[in-house]
């Protein structure tokens, strides 16, 4: 499994415990402004590491925000290259990046909004062994896959270690997102909600389509409940499914519940 990491011996963010510098005090000041999060809760972000699985439509805009709200280290697994039919949607990627890597293309944008951000680009659509070892050393995990079988591995390694997962979807004008967080007790996990039956079927963009702005709102959705969830504030999606019909543009919230049977949850008990 390759990995690029960027250089940081010139970055403010360590990794450690320090206060904040006057650049990055101004930098995230609008954030420091929030009592819910103050100078405390900005250091936290600056130590933790979000694993993103995916630099298309919705990891591009999860990153985006991840990145520009100061989580320290942000590690994009994407084996894919961009594609010209991407850039209606993947705003991670400029024009002058077709052909490249993803990850790659993902690294150098983030690296231009926030430079301070150590980021992890792993090139490769890694297997459910090298998963596991991302998985592991992540505090949480942001699905932006769009094969059920990615998501199924994604959901596995996280049960397996106990990390949250904000998983996402979209495809046409309907989305979803939702919160799994196994370190609650009775909290579903992505297989209770779709059980691995052989029935599922992915629907790909490339046949489907997609409203761009879409995976912009989905996207930052993760974003925002993944600072949640680093922060331990308000309350997350954990344990409900938020359906939105962007036609309309009308919500629907349907409240999740652990399968007493499912062979994921219980394998890990």
């Amino acid at each position: 499994m390759n990995q690029n990491i960027s250089n940081t011996d010139n970055n403010t963010n360590t990794q450690s415990s320090y206060d904040l510098n006057d650049q990055q005090l101004l930098r995230y000041s609008r954030h420091i402004l929030l009592p819910e999060i103050d100078i405390a809760g900005q250091k936290t972000l600056l130590q933790s590491h979000v694993l993103i699985i995916g630099a298309g439509g919705l990891g591009s805009s999860a990153a985006l925000y991840l990145a520009a709200s100061g989580i320290g280290k942000l590690t994009i697994c994407d084996g894919d290259n961009v594609d010209l039919t991407n850039l209606q949607r993947q705003i991670l990627h400029p024009t002058a990046a077709v052909g490249q890597s993803k990850a790659l293309s993902a690294k150098h944008t983030l690296t231009t909004i926030n430079p301070e951000v150590n980021i992890v680009t792993i090139p490769e659509f890694v297997g459910e062994t090298e998963l596991q070892q991302l998985v592991r050393g992540a505090d949480a995990i942001v699905d932006g896959s769009d094969n059920f079988i990615t998501r199924y591995q994604v959901n596995k390694a996280c049960v397996q270690h106990h990390k949250p997962l904000i998983s996402g979807a979209a495809i046409r004008f309907e989305a979803q997102v939702s919160v799994f967080d196994l370190r609650h007790s009775g909290s579903p996990c992505y297989h209770c909600l779709y059980p691995e039956t052989g029935e599922s079927v992915d629907m790909p963009c490339s046949v489907m389509g997609v409203f761009a702005p879409l995976v912009g709102i989905i996207g930052s959705m993760q974003a925002a409940e993944t600072l949640k969830i680093l922060l331990n504030i308000g309350e997350t999606l954990n344990g409900r499914l938020q359906s939105l019909n962007g036609l309309t543009m009308n919500w629907r919230t349907t409240r999740l519940h652990q399968d007493p049977v499912c062979s994921i949850c219980r394998s890990a008990k």
